[in-house]
């Protein structure tokens, strides 16, 4: 039954995330909490690995379209592993139901902005992918040294939130990293989606690394079934996404969100009193 229900959530998971983009990971965590009985800090965990496995995949797919700036996802996602390495710390320091009410405080401002991200969209203002793109560099040494101040500390402000998410809570933060990249080093949105998940693979990679060595044990064998059903159906996922409505589907998985937000905070919140 753990088995089968592991297939499930995986392809539900990957589905959203191939055919969406991203955010579909965030489902991981209440997945394997609350079907498939893991404790906040094995959920944390696990998730690690599921965003790590289908990012890297994601990667490679978006790479080879050739959507991917390689150096800039790393020097970012090098950026963001001191965050990284603070929130997967502290994620052993705090009890399950912290977590696990942080979790949903989390999939509540998520569920905000894409209903916003929605609105606008429907209103036509313009979001992030209307920026216009810019190839100017933050710092440079020749011919004199020169630095966008204000950019290089959006930066590393915004990769150290997403590497203190990733490592505290175990999601990718896709959903900050993408704006950061249009915003901050003015990539296209194209490039943007694709670069993203190289810095999302970097960050949990460092977090799980560093929860290796706070005897957290997940349940590994339901952990790599939902890796490699949530991987393969992401592949699905991204075929289908030219031929189905995605701004219905995108409604749909808010709406999800923010139902799942609401369980989680049920359950969490009586435990913090």
């Amino acid at each position: 039954m753990t088995v089968a229900l592991a297939v499930v959530a995986g392809v539900l998971i990957g589905l959203s995330l191939g055919a969406l983009g991203g955010g579909g990971s965030i489902l991981a965590v209440p997945v394997l909490v609350y079907l498939l009985g893991q404790d906040a800090a094995q959920a944390t965990t696990g998730s690690l690995v599921v965003v790590g496995v289908t990012a890297v995949i994601g990667a490679v797919t978006a790479h080879r379209s050739g959507n991917v700036r390689l150096g800039q996802g790393l020097v970012f996602g090098m950026v963001a592993t001191g965050g990284a390495v603070l929130g997967a710390a502290m994620s052993t320091r705090v009890s399950g139901d912290v977590l696990l009410a942080a979790f949903a405080a989390l999939m509540l401002v998520v569920g905000a902005m894409l209903v916003v991200k929605q609105v606008r969209g429907r209103r036509g203002r313009p979001t992030e992918s209307d920026v216009p793109p810019t190839d100017d560099p933050i710092i440079t040494f020749s011919p004199t040294f020169a630095c966008h101040c204000p950019r290089a500390l959006k930066i590393l402000v915004t990769a150290t939130v997403v590497g203190a998410l990733t490592g505290f809570l175990g999601v990718g933060g896709g959903f900050v990293v993408v704006p950061a990249l249009v915003l901050a080093l003015g990539l296209q949105m194209r490039h943007a989606v694709g670069t993203s998940l190289v810095v999302i693979a970097v960050t949990s990679a460092v977090a799980l690394a560093v929860r290796a060595g706070a005897d957290v044990r997940p349940d590994w064998g339901a952990v790599l079934t939902l890796t490699v059903a949530s991987a393969l159906a992401a592949v699905v996922g991204a075929r289908l996404a030219a031929r189905i409505d995605t701004g219905k589907l995108q409604a749909a998985f808010t709406v999800l969100v923010l139902a799942v937000a609401v369980f989680m905070a049920a359950r969490a919140l009586p435990g913090l009193v």
